[in-house]
């Protein structure tokens, strides 16, 4: 029967930052995925493909640029990421937790694994589209996010698949794990269903990285409880928690907060699963992710958030569940024409749902389930509450805010009062879950005492203790490498001194 150094369970980032990290040491890495090839990739393909990490400036982004000639790059200010800043985004959704294991090696391990993809052929560029605005003739990036692979999240896909068959890496598709080989206590492969029958696979070790449970509404109820049935999937249907269930059943021990995940606005007429029919790239563009620019409405009528209480880097990933809260699981999402050149292409998508009016008045009678009486009223409180003295600056955490609302707008907040006005139906959506499985230092699963199973390692979305309340955009691609990058090299070691 053949045998295999290394078996990774899934095809997405971290997946395959742990099979390009185990060739390092190994020749013999096989990736099995779930879906057919075109619907690789798990979740990956449906990011904008953005990485949070430490850099100290402009110097330390060059070596992982695409293009390190780009002529915009002499009028950009990039700023500096420190591990202290870093430290202070994730602690702000802790809720008083201190810094778990997990989280000190995702700040410490992240620019170096960022070295590491661009050395292997894994580039980036700075996002100006979405991450900068244009001030005094320089981009100011703004909320300590600032590169992205080429060609978003299926260009990061495309690209880390291609460099692990170029060093001799082999991807099944239409191979779903389906259990662990276990001889006398130790994983020494999987048993896999094929559209050829069943099979068993054998390996010197086993990396999980098959994502996490937000696809399986049954697991979203348990874990997370009844409003999550209603969730929109964002990512890829194949998540449905199989690598978490293969684990806890070898005794495993679960660890993280299972009750949190990535949820963030979407459109409400969206297709679960990010609508199959469309290409991967432009899933993401259901997203509606600009309410710092407008606000946001209930079926009361009301505004239930304060949509500028940060930048949205740090507030998108929660207001989904806030959505989800209100009466209806929807919300609108209400602007005037001063923000349009500012709102993202998702607000122009073809497929996008929005409606529109020359007068408020107008346009609050056209918001489907929506107490007319109220949301006139709250926009109008809304309007006579801005602190128009203060200037208006998306670069920063401008300040100009509202007063005497028993729910502020802390920034960015403007009058609506320029035609024509539009408004955008959204509802909340499911991306990836934060409960999973405890790891070592080496990326090896470990059992309720502590001790590590041997030839069981896992990474990306089913490590858990890394997020809990909510994350800062673009650190979940960044913990998927982190994880990836430490669960292969461990797999590999286990493999070859086996």
């Amino acid at each position: 029967m053949e045998r295999w150094d290394v078996v990774v369970v899934g095809s997405g980032n971290a997946a395959l930052c742990a099979a390009l990290a185990a060739q390092e040491d190994a020749t013999r890495i096989l990736v099995i995925e779930k879906a057919p090839r075109e619907m690789a990739g798990g979740n990956t393909q449906y990011t904008a493909g953005a990485m949070r990490f430490v850099y100290d400036g402009k110097d330390d982004l060059l070596p992982l640029l695409r293009d390190p000639a780009d002529p915009r790059l002499e009028r950009t200010d990039f700023g500096a990421y420190t591990a202290e800043t870093f430290t202070n985004d994730l602690l702000q959704f802790n809720e008083g937790r201190a810094l778990s294991p997990e989280q000190e090696v995702l700040i410490s391990r992240s620019y170096p694994t960022m070295r590491w993809l661009a050395e292997r052929g894994v580039k980036f560029e700075p996002i100006y589209d979405r991450q900068s605005f244009e001030k005094e003739g320089r981009y100011v990036f703004w909320g300590g996010l600032t590169l992205a692979s080429a060609r978003e999240g299926v260009g990061l896909f495309e690209t880390e698949r291609t460099a692990f068959e170029a060093g001799g890496g082999v991807v099944r598709y239409d191979c779903a794990a389906t259990g662990l080989l276990v001889e006398e206590d130790r994983v020494v492969g999987v048993k896999a269903t094929t559209p050829e029958g069943d099979e068993e696979i054998r390996a010197g070790a086993v990396v999980l990285g098959c994502g996490g449970f937000e696809a399986s509404e049954e697991m979203r109820r348990r874990h997370m409880g009844e409003i999550w049935a209603g969730a929109k999937v964002r990512g890829t249907p194949h998540n449905t928690g199989d690598g978490l269930r293969m684990a806890l059943d070898l005794g495993a021990m679960p660890y993280g907060f299972f009750a949190g995940c990535h949820a963030t606005p979407m459109d409400l007429h969206m297709k679960d699963f990010g609508n199959l029919e469309i290409p991967h790239g432009d899933r993401k563009h259901y997203r509606k992710i600009c309410y710092f620019l407008g606000v946001m409405l209930n079926a009361r009528g009301e505004r239930f958030v304060d949509e500028g209480a940060d930048f949205r880097n740090y507030t998108y990933a929660q207001f989904g569940r806030a959505v989800l809260e209100q009466p209806g699981q929807f919300a609108w999402q209400v602007f005037d024409a001063k923000v349009e050149d500012l709102l993202y292409a998702e607000y122009r998508f073809h497929d996008a749902h929005w409606v529109e009016d020359t007068t408020l008045d107008g346009l609050v009678g056209k918001l489907a389930g929506v107490d007319r009486a109220s949301a006139l009223q709250t926009l109008q409180a809304f309007n006579e509450s801005i602190m128009e003295e203060v200037p208006f600056d998306p670069t920063v955490k401008d300040g100009r805010g509202t007063r005497g609302l028993a729910l502020p707008k802390s920034n960015w907040a403007q009058r609506l009062d320029t035609p024509p006005f539009k408004a955008f139906p959204v509802t909340g959506g499911i991306t990836f879950t934060y409960g999973g499985l405890k790891v070592d230092d080496g990326g090896a699963v470990t059992r309720d005492d502590g001790d590590p199973i041997p030839g069981l390692f896992a990474c990306g979305e089913i490590v858990g203790g890394v997020f809990f309340h909510g994350y800062p955009g673009g650190a979940g691609l960044t913990s998927g490498a982190v994880f990836g990058r430490i669960a292969g090299q461990g797999a590999a070691r286990h493999a070859l001194s086996d």
